[in-house]
């Protein structure tokens, strides 16, 4: 930016020049398109979450999200101090913190050493490194993968509705139980 000043302060004769410098200029909106189309949009860390999360630019979770997470052509990544209990289906999928629920990576699935990941992993490539925590079980099959994000992608309501199903199926045993102890009685 100096040599463009001194050129126009030294010589009047350059705002000619300066003009035909302009169509840099115009190439300037390029980096803040490059800036429009930031790495990754983010979830800070004082952002709390409970529903769905659907998108179509990468994401880094700092924060907490409970529900599902669907970025079917992008990278989802859970940063260290990111929590997510969700059902999550990504292009790729980074974890560094706590994740739990089904992982589903149409290209990959990540954990490193830092993460902690309670659920399914289904990917056609899946790496963990070592110290990282892992419960759950790892499918790599990469038409399974795709079929589980497509099942994913309709499973919205699916996650909640097992959730109390699963309340409802406690009590149907205990209920005929009292009704025993009841008729024992």
């Amino acid at each position: 930016m100096f040599d463009i000043k001194k050129g126009a302060q030294d010589k009047p004769a350059d705002s000619g020049s300066r003009d035909a410098q302009r169509p840099e200029m115009s190439s300037r909106p390029e980096p803040p398109r490059a800036a429009g189309s930031r790495d990754a949009a983010v979830i800070g860390p004082s952002i709390h979450i409970d529903g769905d999360v659907r998108g179509e630019e990468d994401l880094l979770i700092e924060g907490e999200v409970n529900g599902t997470v669907q970025l079917k052509n992008n990278s989802l990544t859970i940063g260290p101090n990111g929590k997510v209990r969700a059902d999550v289906s990504a292009n790729s999928v980074y974890v560094d913190g706590y994740m739990e629920g089904d992982l589903y990576g149409s290209e990959r699935v990540h954990i490193r050493k830092s993460a902690q990941v309670h659920g399914n992993v289904t990917s056609p490539r899946v790496s963990l490194e070592d110290g990282a925590k892992f419960k759950g079980s790892i499918e790599m099959d990469p038409q399974v993968a795709q079929a589980g994000q497509r099942n994913n992608a309709s499973r919205p309501a699916a996650p909640s509705a097992p959730k109390p199903a699963a309340a409802v199926a406690s009590p149907k045993p205990e209920a005929p139980t009292a009704v025993k102890t009841g008729a024992v009685s």
